[in-house]
């Protein structure tokens, strides 16, 4: 196929890279924008997150006669909310469900994140993702977990059971093979217990979040490419695992590879291209899950410049140089997991005083 005529997501698609987006709405599927970004750009699977349902619902009134009839059946705040989220992504995960056959369970796949305030909380995350699971009952919705040290073995445990888990706020290779390790051995777990092996899961490093860290405190040569080097740091770490001898194993017993998905590449920096996670991110079986804008702009003018080097590339001379102006690469990681759960858990409470306010404004009391 000649790729000098193919529309650049197609290129992406080509290449080996999934284009998800990273967006939900009921407007996106009321008005089939989402099916139309699944015709023209190649889009195969979509995220979601606290922030981004705190904007659906507030903007506009798609929202507003599910959130009336909802709290006059006595529904309120949490439970209220995953009723409409479930609805929203039970809907898309339809949509994306011949992709997910035709993939053979590799792709089409929506997200559901669990409440960030059970980020530290073990046991409550573990029952949290089954229940979600449970109620959503389709096969292609993932449950959003964070890779927090309390997250990591409520992944394992929910993957054990069989729970197809995202791991989410994950910023450093460390971090990253720690939540490949969870996945591992909860597959070798349910293949010693006789289980199948085929649960899906992903792998979500945050990449822009490491350049906006970074702006004031690094010199102009390193300006926008710490979140990428950080990427290929992590990308060299996902090539090296899939061809170890643990990994083949597995392979060979049917279990499916938790793939990288770069999470955050919408550009924050204004001088900076607004495509530049996009280009510098392509890498076969991997996923880019990116906003709208982003999305758009990819379509219209971006271009693959080849696929991310496997040894790596330059990251481990950007990353010296990130030492060398005294910025500690992991302890800036683990700020940023801990800062990232803190930011949820906001977006959160937002969401749940937007809802709140919906529903004072739609479903007043009924007065005594």
């Amino acid at each position: 196929m000649n790729t000098d005529t193919m529309s650049a997501t197609r290129q992406l698609h080509v290449l080996g890279q999934s284009l998800w987006l990273d967006n939900i709405s009921r407007s996106l599927l009321a008005e089939g924008t989402l099916a139309r970004y699944i015709q023209d750009f190649s889009v195969t699977g979509l995220t979601s997150n606290p922030t981004i349902f705190e904007h659906a619902i507030g903007n506009g009134d798609h929202y507003d006669e599910p959130i009336r009839t909802k709290a006059r059946a006595g529904a309120s705040g949490e439970a209220l909310f995953f009723e409409l989220a479930l609805e929203d992504l039970t809907a898309a995960a339809d949509l994306f469900l011949p992709i997910h056959e035709a993939s053979g369970g590799v792709d089409g796949w929506v997200s559901l994140e669990v409440s960030p305030l059970l980020a530290f909380d073990t046991a409550a995350s573990i029952k949290a993702a089954a229940a979600l699971h449970a109620r959503a009952r389709r096969r292609n919705l993932f449950i959003k977990i964070p890779g927090t040290p309390a997250g990591l073995p409520a992944i394992e445990e929910s993957v054990f059971a069989g729970v197809p888990v995202n791991v989410t706020l994950l910023f450093s290779r460390t971090q990253y093979l720690a939540a490949a390790e969870a996945y591992m051995r909860a597959i070798e777990r349910r293949l010693a217990a006789g289980l199948a092996p085929q649960v899906g899961s992903v792998a979500s490093l945050f990449v822009s979040r490491w350049d906006v860290a970074v702006e004031h405190e690094v010199s102009g040569a390193l300006r926008n490419r710490v979140g990428i080097a950080i990427a290929m740091q992590v990308y060299q770490a996902y090539r090296a695992l899939l061809d170890s001898p643990r990994w083949r194993r597995l392979a060979a017993a049917g279990a499916m590879p938790q793939r990288v998905l770069w999470a955050s590449t919408g550009v924050k920096d204004p001088a900076a291209p607004d495509v530049l996670y996009v280009q510098a991110l392509a890498a076969p079986d991997t996923i880019n899950t990116m906003p709208d804008k982003t999305l758009l702009a990819f379509a219209d003018h971006g271009r693959i410049e080849g696929p991310m080097p496997v040894d790596g590339g330059d990251c481990a001379a950007v990353l010296a140089a990130l030492a060398d102006e005294r910025i500690d690469a992991l302890a800036l990681a683990a700020r940023l997991q801990q800062e990232g759960a803190a930011s949820f858990v906001a977006s959160w409470k937002d969401l749940l005083d937007r809802i709140a306010a919906k529903t004072r404004q739609l479903a007043p009391p009924v007065p005594a």
